[in-house]
């Protein structure tokens, strides 16, 4: 994720970021500006088109036609955002449902074995968790000396999930915690297998086809006709200004594109593996 200074305008203007849209649409942006040339030369200079007025009246669709785009990128943007702003509040609630097991568990616990067994493997949930949403193998343990015994080939924050419950039942079958103890605990149990349904509700829930789809040809036609109705009011003036139209409206696609998938490893998704170095931290500390 990028941190930044949201004060600092110079820095936004003047500064272009790996992860900046313009990077990634250099190549199309200098064939949208030879096309507009194209269409300029052969409507000024070959056609001589300036005289027939029913061409030029073409802007006003282009006119009728922002109005409907803003929208559609508008909610386009808004629905992408909500994804990535929702995945970063069960990240915060995996923050919190973690400190709160382990601050019950170090005034339940008596023994120090039972404590270090889960003050290892309550931050290793959240670790597994962020590379099971980014598609990634637990390559890494948190603990160089804890064996979570993970079977790659099947769901692994379940199996964490389920050895944590395990161990619980088990202290509770010993007598080490009461029936009341492990009412109180159950609902932070519970909620690392919610939180981890919720995450990947987002994650395999992609925006339908049809409307991604939809816009993106949305957005093609209505700068590949743009020269048409600019190039007479216009000149070859007109070459910047659609230029810069397809960046804008390019850009907003893009970035919702991006965001609307918050697990992944781009440079705007949520800082998932710091927050379970976070959580490690905190528990550590608890317990």
């Amino acid at each position: 994720m990028v941190h930044y200074n949201p004060k600092d305008w110079i820095t936004f203007i003047f500064r272009f970021h790996k992860s900046d849209t313009f990077r990634q649409l250099i190549p199309m942006m200098l064939v949208i500006g030879f096309y507009t040339y194209l269409i300029c030369f052969f409507e000024i200079e070959y056609w001589k088109l300036a005289e027939t007025s029913h061409v030029k009246n073409i802007s006003v669709m282009h006119g009728l036609l922002s109005f409907v785009i803003s929208l559609l990128l508008a909610y386009r943007t808004n629905t992408a955002y909500d994804r990535w702003w929702e995945g970063r509040k069960l990240w915060g609630s995996l923050v919190n449902n973690s400190r709160n097991l382990a601050l019950k568990l170090s005034a339940i616990l008596k023994s120090e074995n039972d404590k270090d067994f889960f003050r290892k493997l309550i931050p290793s949930y959240a670790a597994i968790l962020a590379n099971h949403l980014s598609n990634e193998d637990v390559s890494k343990m948190l603990f160089d000396d804890f064996d979570l015994d993970i079977d790659h080939n099947k769901h692994q924050p379940n199996q964490v999930a389920k050895r944590i419950f395990k161990k619980i039942n088990d202290l509770y079958n010993e007598g080490k915690i009461s029936g009341d103890q492990l009412i109180i605990i159950n609902s932070e149990i519970q909620s690392f297998t919610d939180i981890c349904g919720a995450c990947e509700r987002i994650k395999n829930t992609p925006i339908p086809y049809s409307y991604s789809a939809f816009i993106k040809k949305f957005i093609f036609f209505f700068i590949m006709t743009l020269p048409f109705g600019y190039a007479f009011t216009l000149g070859y003036f007109s070459i910047p200004v659609v230029i810069f139209t397809f960046y804008v409206l390019a850009s907003l696609e893009l970035i919702a594109e991006e965001i609307e998938d918050p697990f992944g490893n781009d440079a705007n998704d949520l800082p998932t593996k710091k927050i379970a170095s976070n959580i490690k931290k905190h528990v550590e500390e608890l317990l």
